[in-house]
């Protein structure tokens, strides 16, 4: 009879990758240990849907409309209802994939990927997570919070991220899935149910459904929507400190207005992607 898995976090980044991300490679995160940084991270394909920019920002193709923070009612009942959701599947392993970085003007797309016995999740665990929603729906300091409650109750937790490079040499759309699937891969177990946000993704090896907003339905898709965002975030903090003209920081590489006339003062950085089309872009590619 199979071992049950221990906890654990897992990363996989092509090239540099997101530091501070869910642990470093095959370490293990016990329940209720603080996450381990990982090493320091990286640059990251082509059509582009403006899926996880922030309300009123720019993407390399248009402007997308009021997708902000949601209101904040009810937070306990909403946690209750995603985690009704992924019970009503009828499964014990529930697996969740989302990404974050997809709309960017810069930086790299994450994949995040949580695994949930929910047979070990009780109330005192669906209380801590109370409060989890898609990671666009809350504010920078309540998604930190609700990734280090992720890492305590999940079995397994998981980031991807792909580079520049590898999404200017392959497509967005290609690397996107790709990035879903081996981050989904990485968490789960025989038995378990994979749950993705929107896209059906290939090569899972496991039993799959894709979940037309599911980071707004799906306790485990809300859970890696965060692991992402965090894990992509913190890189790009970094990134500032290190390339500060462009203000990675103030905006996370989306295309927000600050970043398009730092495009057109300073050119495109190393974390620029030129296989976008960008109003901000003519004349530097």
């Amino acid at each position: 009879m199979a071992s049950e898995p221990h906890p654990v976090a897992l990363v996989d980044h092509d090239d540099a990758a997101p530091g501070d991300g869910p642990a470093v490679d095959g370490d293990a995160v016990r329940r209720g240990a603080e996450p381990a940084p990982v090493g320091d991270g990286p640059s990251v394909d082509g059509a582009v849907d403006g899926g996880d920019a922030p309300t009123g920002t720019s993407t390399a193709v248009g402007t997308v409309r009021g997708r902000g923070a949601r209101k904040k009612t009810g937070s306990a009942s909403r946690g209750r209802r995603l985690f009704q959701h992924d019970r009503a599947l009828g499964v014990r392993w529930v697996v969740g994939a989302d990404e974050a970085g997809r709309g960017c003007l810069a930086g790299p797309l994450v994949a995040g990927a949580v695994l949930f016995d929910l047979e070990r999740i009780g109330p005192q665990e669906v209380r801590a997570l109370g409060a989890l929603d898609d990671s666009k729906a809350h504010t920078a300091e309540e998604r930190e919070r609700l990734f280090a409650v992720v890492l305590r109750i999940a079995e397994r937790v998981g980031s991807v991220s792909r580079c520049v490079e590898g999404l200017d040499g392959r497509g967005l759309h290609v690397t996107n899935l790709e990035a879903l699937s081996t981050a989904a891969r990485r968490v789960a177990r025989p038995g378990a149910l994979c749950l993705t946000d929107g896209f059906r993704v290939p090569d899972t090896g496991f039993d799959q459904r894709h979940v037309v907003g599911g980071d707004a339905k799906s306790a485990a898709i809300a859970a890696a929507s965060i692991v992402a965002k965090v894990t992509r975030d913190r890189f790009m903090h970094r990134a500032a400190a290190r390339l500060p003209a462009w203000g990675f920081d103030q905006h996370m590489g989306y295309g927000t207005t600050a970043h398009q006339d730092a495009i057109r003062r300073h050119g495109l950085s190393e974390l620029h992607r030129r296989s976008f089309r960008a109003v901000a872009y003519e004349g530097w590619l």
